[in-house]
């Protein structure tokens, strides 16, 4: 420890010691869990203090957007763990600040010829000298022994292997023309040629990821243990809904399977949730709707599995955009995630330095400024909620049995175009699911790849799935989905299937095999006919309906869905005996204190969702309590319900713009100690008994604070506080 840190540390205690001695009582936090965590590839800086649990220390070499790092990694590493937080690591799998491996210093031999190549020649790059690799064994070697034994080398246990990809439009490279004579046995062939090139090409995209992570989580975990250290891998991705949307290729669920994964970060945020998607006949954003989908699926890929999923949400995005844009969709991608009650663990952003230092513009003008402090209290109180966000066993409100069928081999068909056959914006999946959400129902998606798990169609009453954009890849899948209908499922299969990867060899058509689509071996397992103009089966207890449209046509076309959902409600209602199909234009959970809220336009109706109160809004920095929250079409509302809150006779923060430690309580006092970045303002929130005589607000120096501001309001017992900020914590006492 620095010697000035010693000193204010030792300042501290004994201010805190004179203080709060007499009969006051300490109020323990749990011991850390873990919950809460950023990335940032910079040392500690006062700027950038989140105080989340984790500071994931990105990059040996740092980021590549970075440049030069001043400090080494062990360096950047200790001046987090001096904080306190714990430390754990990121690197990039597929690209990252390698250059001594892509220029040949680590071995002689210049790598950088082991990109991934699109047709034209042009490599894929991430950044100066660094490419998207296609994962060679030296590449894997090079990770081994350059990047997993120098992190655990320093202490760390916990590394995160970020964002498996491999882009769609690449497969040209000689390095992976190697790896095509290896995998396959038989010279490359281009997968522009034909849809089974292109699906041999991506099957071995997917596979060089997966045994990429395979080898180098097995080589960490036996590092680790030959060192005494239990090292647990986690995988940073994107989901599959955007992997498949934005034609990228990577392992996804399949890593579901091996030993070496203790979980996975699910990489959503504006700048993945705003690509644009077809609905009612229109192309556009809709941010919430997408990333609802988003951290659904991945939600989908590890729930059975029990492995741990953080969600990530970023409060801003690569793209440059301003300040109001970042702010509108951030509050969309927030509540989205925060509408998946089984999840609990968060990374609230990733570099933080960019969020806080770096200059954006303000809307409608050319001018360029650091974060305003009002989004910058905003975004503090988010994140600090997610300290104490609880798993939940409640429910979104809605039909929650319709599950949407998905599999790896959406990410295999994306590009390019073969014989006519599009899917303009990913069309055949949103065609399948928008429909549902829009009308309020909180559909769900289903992994195929997880169906041998008990877990994954347990609370699915009806099964929406088409092969129009994907592909089962073992029959066993559809042996797994047969046995759900007879012991009472309903199935509801959509699609032509019209697409030329209905023909690729596969093993519904090899083998002995002889099937012209694979569709064509569940019906059989089903009994299901569809030479006749039958539209719906009966198989045991279950149901299957079959609707001959491509999934697409019920989005790209203005009220094309009406069919749709006519046959859904049937499904539901009749066959599955789940009740009436209800449609709304909203989402509400209750979880623990917090309402959350999402109201959806280009719904059934354009009423606004009244929440009584009294509640506080977490997205006004303000923090005003409120008799009522009117929620309209298009906006969501994040709100902390007082009268949901647990020991009310405890004086307690129920909001702040900072992470709040020490807190005790006396007989007629509360006091406490709030830690937040440098630069910005706290905004509390505090439950009392009675109204304070007194507040006392000091730096770790002892000095008092000057413009605090405070309010009381007495219909709900709370008080307002305001101050600036501190990383080394600002010492509160409340007196009443």
């Amino acid at each position: 420890m620095d010697s000035s840190r010693k000193s204010s540390v030792l300042l501290c205690m004994a201010w805190y010691a004179f203080w709060f001695s007499g009969q006051a009582q300490e109020i323990v936090p749990d011991a850390t869990k873990e919950k809460t965590a950023f990335q940032t590839s910079s040392p500690w800086m006062p700027e950038i203090d989140v105080r989340s649990d984790i500071a994931i220390v990105y990059g040996v070499n740092g980021n590549p957007t970075d440049g030069q790092q001043e400090l080494t990694f062990e360096e950047r590493l200790k001046s987090w763990k001096d904080r306190g937080y714990d430390t754990h690591f990121m690197t990039g799998i597929a690209w990252g600040s390698y250059q001594d491996y892509f220029l040949g210093e680590w071995d002689g031999k210049n790598h950088l010829g082991e990109g991934q190549v699109e047709q034209d020649g042009d490599t894929i790059w991430h950044g100066h000298n660094v490419p998207y690799i296609v994962p060679s064994t030296a590449f894997i070697e090079y990770i081994k022994k350059e990047i997993i034994e120098r992190v655990i080398d320093a202490g760390v246990c916990s590394i995160y292997l970020e964002e498996p990809e491999f882009w769609s439009r690449a497969g040209y490279s000689s390095a992976f023309k190697e790896e095509w004579q290896k995998f396959y046995d038989f010279p490359w062939k281009p997968q522009h040629e034909s849809p089974e090139n292109t699906f041999l090409s991506n099957k071995l995209k997917y596979q060089l990821y997966y045994n990429t992570l395979k080898e180098v989580s097995s080589y960490a975990k036996s590092y680790g243990k030959s060192k005494g250290m239990d090292v647990k891998i986690y995988i940073p991705t994107h989901s599959l809904v955007n992997y498949s949307a934005w034609q990228i290729v990577s392992p996804e669920a399949s890593l579901a399977s091996l030993p070496g994964i203790d979980g996975y970060i699910a990489q959503v945020w504006t700048g993945t949730s705003r690509e644009a998607v077809f609905f009612d006949g229109k192309e556009k954003e809709r941010v919430f709707e997408n990333a609802f989908l988003e951290y659904g699926s991945m939600v989908s890929m590890t729930a059975p599995t029990k492995r741990k999923l953080f969600f990530l949400t970023d409060p801003i995005e690569d793209r440059a955009k301003d300040w109001a844009d970042y702010k509108r969709n951030y509050q969309a991608t927030f509540v989205a995630q925060l509408l998946y009650p089984g999840v609990a663990d968060y990374e609230v952003m990733p570099w933080p330095e960019r969020i806080y230092t770096k200059p954006y513009r303000v809307a409608d003008s050319d001018k360029k400024i650091l974060i305003p402090k009002f989004y910058s209290t905003q975004m503090q109180v988010m994140v600090n909620a997610l300290n104490n966000m609880p798993v939940s066993e409640n429910r979104v409100n809605g039909s929650n049995e319709i599950g949407v069928l998905m599999g790896n081999s959406l990410m295999f068909q994306r590009f390019p175009t073969h014989d006519g056959f599009e899917d303009p914006r990913f069309s055949n999946f949103y065609g399948q699911t928008l429909p549902l959400l829009k009308r309020g129902v909180p559909v769900q998606t289903v992994h195929m790849e997880n169906l041998s798990f008990e877990a994954t169609l347990k609370d699915i009453k009806v099964l929406v799935m088409s092969y129009s954009n994907m592909k089962p890849d073992a029959p066993e899948i559809h042996q797994h989905i047969a046995e759900w209908v007879e012991k009472g499922g309903v199935l509801v299969y959509v699609g032509k299937d019209d697409d030329p990867y209905q023909s690729v060899m596969e093993w519904w058509n090899s083998d002995g095999e002889k099937y012209k689509a694979p569709s064509e071996h569940l019906f059989e397992l089903m009994g299901v006919e569809t030479s006749t103009a039958k539209q719906n089966f009966k198989f045991g207890k279950g149901s299957v309906h079959l609707i001959t449209q491509n999934p697409k046509d019920f989005v790209m076309n203005a009220k094309g869905d009406t069919s749709y959902i006519d046959i859904l409600k049937n499904a539901y209602g009749n066959d599955a005996k789940a009740g009436e199909l209800t449609f709304k234009n909203n989402l509400y959970l209750e979880r623990g204190p917090y309402d959350i809220i999402a109201v959806m336009d280009e719904s059934v109706s354009d009423k606004p969702y009244e929440v009584n109160g009294p509640v506080i809004d977490l997205f006004d920095p303000a923090l005003p309590v409120l008799e009522k929250k009117s929620v309209k079409p298009g906006e969501q509302a994040f709100l902390y319900n007082i009268n949901r809150v647990l020991e009310k006779a405890r004086p307690q923060v129920l909001a702040s713009a900072s992470r709040i430690h020490d807190e005790q309580v006396d007989k007629n006092s509360f006091s406490f100690v709030c830690k937040s970045p440098v630069n910005t303002v706290n905004s509390m929130r505090i439950l009392l008994p009675a109204a304070p005589k007194s507040i006392i607000v000091k730096n770790v120096e002892g000095e008092m604070l000057a413009d605090v501001t405070s309010d009381w309001d007495e219909s709900s017992k709370t008080v307002y506080v305001s101050f600036d900020n501190e990383p080394d914590g600002v010492a509160v006492k409340l007196i009443w």
